[in-house]
């Protein structure tokens, strides 16, 4: 399935006060009991009382925004709340993007077109290299990148999204060598980009078609976990060429910080297997 951004699929003012409640409770349930709680308590983490407290705001306050209601949330009262929760730096960006408020350190203004020289990008890079649009979707390569991702960026398929190729084709599970956690790990840090445009029409269809055709995906998506793109080493287990080893940057650009381009440096054989 290819997603396109002409799809009509809109999402209303009371879905991402629904989704604002859904994490903030998600967050509130996944803290450990606070030092003071004492006897047996009947569902995890923090009361609603206990981070009303730690927040300075009321408890109908909290109440309200996990129910979805239409409550006003200041800016003050989010970065308390936020702190409260113990958020990461990517878990925070996603409560002021669901809250629809700019935090102090709010991204940049986005263009919606990608730049011919940014499509031009991968060719210039020695090892393989791909450029991936805000549904994490493969724009441009280079042919170091269409011998390595077999099933995903070579001629034997048309389907170019990212997060449908690892969850959705049977070849990702053999080539990516970590695929269990590295398939985690990338629905958190697609949660990141989509919690800051969670109207976006194309990325709730994809999430709407991976919800319903991938187990996993579901799981991992409910569990609310915000994570930020990292770098580092990647393993991969080629038909052809064997186990492969890479050290994986991903670079943005500032005009267009929804996009993005990730290069994998071939690491030596001796070094990776130290």
């Amino acid at each position: 399935m290819t997603i396109y951004p002409g799809i009509k699929h809109t999402m209303t003012e009371p879905d991402s006060r629904r989704l604002l409640g859904a994490f903030i409770r998600a967050h509130r349930e996944n803290l450990p009991p606070p030092a003071k709680a004492v006897g047996r308590r009947r569902t995890p983490g923090w009361r609603r009382e206990e981070l009303a407290q730690a927040a300075a705001v009321s408890v109908t306050w909290i109440t309200w925004l996990e129910q979805g209601r239409d409550v006003a949330a200041s800016v003050p009262a989010l970065a308390r709340l936020a702190e409260a929760l113990k958020l990461t730096s990517a878990e925070r960006a996603s409560l002021f993007d669901l809250a629809g408020k700019r935090d102090p350190a709010g991204p940049v203004a986005r263009q919606p077109d990608l730049l011919p020289e940014l499509l031009a990008l991968p060719a210039l890079f020695v090892g393989p290299a791909y450029l991936l649009d805000r549904t994490w979707t493969a724009r441009a390569w280079n042919a170091e990148a269409a011998k390595l991702f077999t099933g995903w960026l070579d001629e034997t398929t048309q389907e170019r999204n990212l997060l449908q190729y690892v969850f959705l084709c049977s070849s990702a599970k053999s080539l990516i060598a970590d695929w269990p956690e590295r398939a985690c790990r990338l629905v958190a840090e697609f949660r990141a980009d989509y919690s800051r445009r969670p109207q976006d029409a194309a990325m709730q269809a994809l999430i709407d078609d991976l919800l319903a055709r991938s187990p996993l995906f579901n799981q991992h998506w409910r569990g609310q976990t915000v994570l930020n793109r990292e770098g580092g080493e990647r393993r991969f287990n080629h038909p052809l060429q064997g186990m492969q080893c890479f050290l994986q940057t991903t670079l943005l650009v500032a005009l267009q910080p929804e996009c993005k381009l990730v290069c994998l440096a071939p690491v030596a054989k001796e070094w990776a297997l130290a």
